[in-house]
């Protein structure tokens, strides 16, 4: 039975809801509801007589509306994103118009040029359930309050949005995807004029102007064919091939190299493909069944190329082509994935992690990949566009994240660059020294298979990184290596960095970080904790996230709650030195530490 407050919140926006389907799937579970209590003389458990069950209507329809109606979707790691239905707590276009409005009043304040009206707004959206409709609303709104929207074509991925806010000079973009969120979901990305995503206290500014606003029905809605809205066409796509390829030109030899890739029945494949032929690289084998896009995603049970199981299509494809590598973008085609052969490992291939191909990334754009083993020719030469002779600069950075491997400080020192660390998310990443006369951002990546390579794209792009990886591996294979010999010779080098993770599902993630403060504890299974880092409070080169620290020896672990999902996540980083000739034995020891301190974290977590 619902409380005659959920029932009054619950009756309001249904009278105010823009969406006739949305109102009707909420009148559905409002009826749901009585009749579940008997409100209206129905069994508490029938169905109406050839009514069809729709999701989310059937078992407890109070419950469900009672947490459609806890809340409202807020901006979080990665701005709006949520389950697509009826409700305050969910995507939809009512939520997209007040976002968009609130968006639309506090625009014009706090845009740097001299009129953010004319400058405009980017909207691009992805091929989930309901993005072009989410997308038009936006596009609605903002020209409705006067301001200029420019529409990408349907469709496209997350990284070209971000690239057309600067390629146009628009004051912001919006972007409707949930990247490889569940099927379920959708989401709205806001980004700035920079090109980056948002960031405090614009987030907290614009949930405040949603807060203050009237009813939705008197926000000004313009029609799809206001003069307001210009619809682009493959100018932007254009621009954005021609500048990637330029950072990331296919090197010699690269016509040789045979790729398999899947797009995962996501937005990136088109431009992708195009990105390949233009760096000059030969047409890959595509995963004809992940090919189109489908907000479905029909071929695997999550939509996240980290996920056991997400590239078993792509790597039986590899198998039977031949393929030298695997290359997967995710469902918006700002994260990328890459798997290579490995005789060792289960069905002949072996998927790199984040780490490891951000390390071999940052190594290789830094002109820095370590000799090869004795009897090899050594890598040759700076990387193309370096503006310095022999390939090594002061005044270049890379960047990761405070959750991330350390091996790219080492790779940094070696190359006599310099290095940066950021809190999660790439809104922080490509902001690291960005002051007038700071150095020239070279790379930046995160553990979750996100990486940007150059300033083309300020955020993860999954196809800049893919044309970088593949002269990476463009040029190993003309030497006679592969990317896991370029691998061994890093932590020949650096040593061992094994890196893991520990994930627990709970609702109140923030009550566990909490716990952790009031009780820090000073082993972790057999361990000494020698250090404790609170984050909560900030530094000088942070600002204040709910994280926590620990240091063993020379490991250490993170732990930080999921911007995104209802979960605790820890990351654990061992690291391990390589005596000469001793990788083998530095891994088995690393890997050994390293179930160590996965089974002392959980129990840690689990109270």
């Amino acid at each position: 039975m619902i409380s005659a407050g959920l029932r009054s919140r619950v009756t309001a926006w249904i009278a105010d809801d823009p969406d006739d389907r949305d109102r009707a799937e909420l009148t559905r579970l409002l009826e749901a509801a009585d009749r579940e209590s008997g409100a209206d003389g129905w069994p508490g458990e029938a169905e109406r007589p050839g009514e069809a069950e729709r999701p989310g209507e059937a078992g407890n329809a109070s419950a469900e509306l009672a947490d459609r109606f806890a809340g409202r979707l807020a901006f979080g790691t990665a701005g709006l994103r949520g389950a697509v239905a009826a409700g305050p707590n969910r995507m939809n276009r009512a939520v997209v118009r007040a976002a968009t409005a609130a968006l639309a009043s506090w625009l014009p304040a706090h845009y740097l040029g001299p009129d953010a009206a004319r400058a405009g707004v980017v909207i691009g959206c992805d091929a989930r359930h309901r993005s072009d409709e989410f997308a038009a609303e936006a596009a609605a709104v903002l020209a409705g309050a006067g301001i200029r929207v420019l529409l990408l074509p349907p469709r496209q991925p997350t990284p070209l949005l971000a690239f057309a806010v600067r390629q146009l000079g628009a004051a912001a973009g919006v972007m409707i995807t949930a990247s490889h969120n569940p099927r379920a979901d959708n989401g709205y990305k806001l980004y700035l004029a920079d090109g980056a995503q948002i960031i405090p206290p614009a987030d907290a500014e614009i949930e405040a102007a949603i807060a203050g606003l009237g009813p939705l029905a008197a926000i000004p809605v313009a029609g799809p064919d206001s003069p307001q809205i210009v619809r682009l066409g493959d100018e932007v796509a254009r621009a954005y091939l021609d500048a990637v390829c330029a950072v990331s030109p296919g090197p010699p030899g690269a016509a040789w190299l045979r790729i398999a890739y899947t797009p995962l029945h996501g937005v990136a494949g088109g431009l992708a493909l195009r990105a390949f032929e233009q760096a000059g690289y030969t047409e890959p084998d595509v995963v004809e069944a992940q090919q189109e896009p489908d907000p479905d995603f029909p071929t695997v049970a999550f939509p996240n190329p980290e996920e056991p199981g997400a590239l078993d299509l792509a790597l039986r494809l590899a198998r039977r082509a031949g393929a030298d590598l695997v290359l997967a973008s995710d469902p918006d085609g700002d994260r990328l994935a890459v798997a290579v052969p490995d005789p060792g490992a289960a069905g002949g291939w072996r998927t790199l992690t984040g780490d490891q191909v951000g390390a071999l990334l940052g190594a290789y754009l830094l002109g820095e990949l370590p000799a090869p083993p004795p009897g090899r020719p050594a890598p040759g030469g700076p990387v193309p566009g370096d503006p310095r002779p022999d390939g090594r600069a002061q005044d270049r950075l890379v960047v990761t994240t405070i959750v991330s491997s350390t091996l790219l400080s080492r790779i940094a020192m070696a190359a006599g660059a310099q290095y940066a660390q950021t809190l999660t998310g790439f809104k922080w990443i490509v902001r690291a020294g960005e002051e007038p006369g700071g150095p020239r951002f070279v790379f930046g990546y995160e553990e979750a298979l996100g990486y940007a390579v150059g300033g083309v794209v300020r955020d993860k792009d999954g196809i800049g990184a893919a044309l970088a990886v593949l002269g990476l591996a463009t040029r190993a294979r003309a030497r006679g290596e592969t990317l896991l010999d370029a691998w061994d010779a890093l932590e020949a080098a650096h040593g061992v960095h094994l890196t893991a993770q520990v994930t627990v599902g709970t609702r109140a993630p923030s009550e566990v970080t909490a716990r952790l403060r009031g009780a820090a504890p000073t082993f972790l299974g057999r361990l000494a904790v020698t250090s404790v880092t609170d984050f909560s409070g900030g530094s000088r080169d942070l600002p204040p996230t709910d994280a926590l620290g620990y240091r063993v020896g020379r490991d250490r672990v993170v732990i930080r709650p999921s911007g995104t999902e209802p979960k605790l996540k820890a990351y654990l980083e061992v690291v391990e030195p390589v005596p000469p000739g001793q990788l083998g034995p530095a891994r088995q020891a690393a890997a050994a530490r390293m179930d160590a301190l996965q089974a002392a974290v959980r129990h840690l977590l689990a109270g």
